[in-house]
Formats: C-alpha cells, structure tokens, sequence
C-alpha cells in the first residue's frame, strides 16, 4: 500500500468533495428507504470484511503506528467492531419499525406513529487513535438507519485508510460510502459540507471548529470529544490491599491500551494523601509483570507521530522543572521507535501543560486529596469529562458521586469498558461532546423519528370549526381548564 494506489486520493478539492457528496445524496433520493433485508445484506459484508482482513488491518494501523501492538487492534478495534455490527443485525429490524404513539383523548380516535427515516447521508471524521473502530462505529449506526456515509479519515493513518477504502468499496461499493484522506484544509471543507448529520470524533478545538463550520449549513452534529478524564480511588478502597491492587491495576490497564493514546483513557488519579507511594509500588509491580521487556515488549504501542512524541516528552521535561517528582514504570533499556514506557507524575504543578492539556498518552498525574469532597470538587471546577472513573465498593459511596459529577459516560471498579456496551449510549456532555450513539441510540441519532397523525374516518373535528357558537365555548371551557 502506498500514496499513489490510483483509487484513493488524500487531497480532495472542495468542487471534488462536493461532487463525491453529491453522487452518495443521489444513489440516496434513488432508494430513500432500503428495506431490512437490504440493510441486513450491507451489515454482513461489513462485518464479513472485517472479519477476512482482520491481519491487514493489524499491519496497516502498526505500519502508521510506527509500532502497534496487534493485541491492541484485535481487542479495542476489530473485537468491538464486530460485536457492534452484530448487534446491529440482532436488533435493527425492531429498531425501524414504526411504533405507535397514543393521542390525547380530545382527537380520539385519531391515532398516531413514530417512523424512524434515513437522513440521507451522514459525515463522519475518525481520528487516527482507532481508526477501524471510529469508522465502523459510526458507519455500522448509519447503514442501520438506512443511510449513506461519507468518511473522512485522519492524515496520521494514511495506510489504513487506503485499506479501508478498498475494504469498504469492495464489500459496499460507492454508492453507499465513500473513504477519503486529507490534511487540515481538507478536513475543514469537508466539515462545511451540507451533509443531513455530521459525526466528529477529536479533540474540543477541532469540534468547536467542526460545530462552526456546520452550522452553516444548520447540519446537527455528534461530537465526540475527549478532556481529562479522571480515575478517583476512595480512603475505603486503600484500606482493603486486595482492593487497592485491582484499582491500581485497573487504572494501569486503562492507561496502557494503546499507550493511552484513548479520548477515555483515564488522564489523572486522584487518590488519598499518604497513599502516594504505595500507589506507586503497586504499579511498578503490575506493569513489569504486564510488560517484562519494558519499552521493548511487544505489547506496548508506540506512539502515533513524532510531533505526539515530542509533545508528550516535553509535557515530562516541563513538569519535572517546575517540580513535578516523575517516577518510570517500565525498564528503558532498549528504546523501540517512538515507544513511551507508563510514567507516573506526582506533586505536578497546576500550571504546566501535563495539568492542563488532555495527555493522549502514557502519562499520568498523581493527585493527592485529604477528603473524598475535596476529590469531587477538584473534578467539578474542571470542564465535564468524557469519562469518570471511580474505585469504592460503597453503595452510598457510588451514589453520592454519581449525583455530585457529571461525565459523558462512567465504570465503577473499572476503565475503559463502558465505551464496549452497544445497549448504553456513548458521548460526552460539555466541552467532552454532545449527542450519542452506538446501538440503538446510534440509530436513532442517525433517523428521523417522523411523528404521524392519522385523523379517524369519522371524527368530531367539524365542531371546532367556525362559525363559532355555544358548543364552541363549551369545548373550549373544558380545552383551557387549569391543571
């Protein structure tokens, strides 16, 4: 694979783009509302495909990657991909039937529905962190719905993004979807273009820019964003060692996919003061065990560029200046391309770049808190994350900091798995995103959900009809009644 495969162009004008769009809108007008059975056909060659090139998917993404880890892709990519189509194919059909809907009693018997449509064609803009899973995703929602896609992929997975395009033109072919790549300036044409819905995965930057230029055209959009994303360990989950070690562990675990290159990746700790260098000793243990050759295992990601690479070096070299105390996870004997070992950070200054930036990266800030308040409210004077992580087997516990945070989405005595579950929406709330999908809420975030009115053969609706008289005050009296 290479730049020059004659199909795939990664810089697209905006004439050529709106062209592309306005061949997918055609094929749309020319069949509005596919049928299940063919809904059902377009997911199984979806998923079909996938599942044939599963080892040219793992080599694309670690050829971009410089190194990734295949576990990595087959478990946080292909595995939630497939399971996503599948349910889709499980659950679509009920999903598209149109639902009844009651009428008040005064329009009796009228009667009403819900017809969930297709929107025509939906944008989607995947990031290069995931990008099986950020295209699929999204895609997989949309052919539920009936619609065309139109992708845009990152400019940091060039080679998988030529796969993708012939993977999704060979199994679905471009009257369906059409993939294309691009740098900056093509990203910013085609989030103007008059799409029916707009999916963005990024950073908040980006989506504030992405928001902008779709409003011109009042295109709704799903932003999927990112932020810091806390992990919070309770004073009752370090008294139990037992306890303390599976946080610990479960934090390193989320920490560590990908090399945290994860928008819910958990971005700092916060855990009880004193507890500081237990926490450490713990995640010493787990990473050598996870990880015996240091940065050299072959389960351990690199990361993506070198400009990421030197973003997340000098987010260390700041932070160890202005005091930070950095403490390695992982044996750096052996360098291997852009590989970062999992660090640690403790008493980070509030100030630097590692505090106030979202990591996207094996870093992680240790935060002490005297009480469990203190830990809430240090996570509620910061913009809402897309995700919330909270160790405490308490049930009081869980609830009080459930109703006292707000988050795009949460695991209690876990990470990451919440983004997994294609019966509970995903998204963020506040500078994390807005909007949903995945399941069912994908589905209907990419339908329109047409309500009918259905007047009765024989109705009444003649006596509200002028001229008006004594019947008509009457009616009215009873219409504007207080509550």
């Amino acid at each position: 694979m290479n730049a020059s495969t004659p199909d795939f162009k990664s810089q697209l004008s905006a004439v050529e783009l709106t062209s592309r769009l306005d061949s997918l809108k055609k094929a749309y007008h020319l069949n509005p509302y596919p049928s299940w059975e063919q809904r059902k056909v377009w997911l199984q060659r979806l998923s079909q495909v996938i599942f044939d090139n599963k080892q040219r998917i793992c080599d694309a993404i670690n050829q971009d990657f410089g190194y990734r880890s295949p576990n990595d892709t087959l478990l946080a990519e292909v595995f939630p991909s497939l399971e996503g189509i599948r349910h889709a194919i499980g659950h679509g059909k009920s999903w598209m039937k149109p639902k009844s809907a009651a009428t008040s009693i005064w329009f009796k018997p009228a009667k009403g529905k819900l017809m969930p449509q297709p929107l025509g064609v939906v944008g989607i803009m995947v990031p290069w962190n995931y990008p099986l899973l950020l295209a699929v995703g999204p895609l997989t929602n949309a052919i539920t719905a009936g619609n065309r896609a139109f992708i845009k992929m990152s400019e940091y997975s060039p080679n998988f993004s030529i796969l993708l395009d012939e993977l999704l033109n060979k199994a679905l072919g471009a009257d369906l979807v059409q993939v294309i790549n691009g740098e900056a300036e093509t990203s910013a044409e085609f989030s103007r273009l008059p799409f029916d819905h707009l999916i963005f995965t990024g950073s908040t930057p980006v989506g504030r820019m992405v928001m902008k230029a779709a409003s011109e055209n009042l295109v709704p959009v799903t932003l999927e964003l990112g932020g810091k994303s806390p992990a919070i360990v309770s004073p009752d989950m370090v008294r139990n060692p037992k306890r303390f070690h599976h946080a610990v562990a479960r934090i390193m675990s989320g920490k560590s996919l990908n090399a945290g290159q994860t928008c819910i990746a958990p971005d700092y700790v916060l855990i009880p003061r004193g507890t500081e260098n237990e926490f450490l000793s713990l995640a010493k243990q787990i990473i050598a065990k996870r990880f015996p050759d240091g940065v050299a295992s072959k389960d351990l990601t690199g990361i993506v560029s070198d400009r990421h690479y030197s973003r997340l070096q000098n987010m260390l070299v700041e932070s160890s200046e202005k005091g930070g105390r950095v403490e390695p996870l992982m044996k750096t004997s052996v360098q291997e391309g852009r590989k970062i070992g999992l660090t640690l950070v403790f008493n980070s200054i509030e100030n630097t770049k590692l505090m106030q930036e979202e990591i996207f990266g094996p870093l992680m800030p240790i935060i002490s808190y005297d009480t469990l308040d203190e830990a809430l409210e240090y996570v509620r004077a910061r913009p809402r994350p897309l995700a919330l992580y909270l160790f405490d087997d308490n049930a009081s516990t869980q609830e009080m900091v459930m109703r006292k945070t707000i988050a795009g989405g949460v695991c209690l005595n876990d990470t990451l798995f919440h983004i997994a579950q294609d019966n509970m929406p995903f998204g963020g709330v506040g500078d994390s995103g807005m909007g949903h999908y995945h399941g069912k809420f994908g589905f209907d975030t990419m339908s329109k959900l047409k309500p009918i009115f259905i007047q009765a053969k024989y109705n009444s609706m003649e006596l509200l009809a002028p001229p008006y008289g004594k019947l008509f005050s009457i009616m009215t009296g009873l219409l504007t009644r207080k509550v």
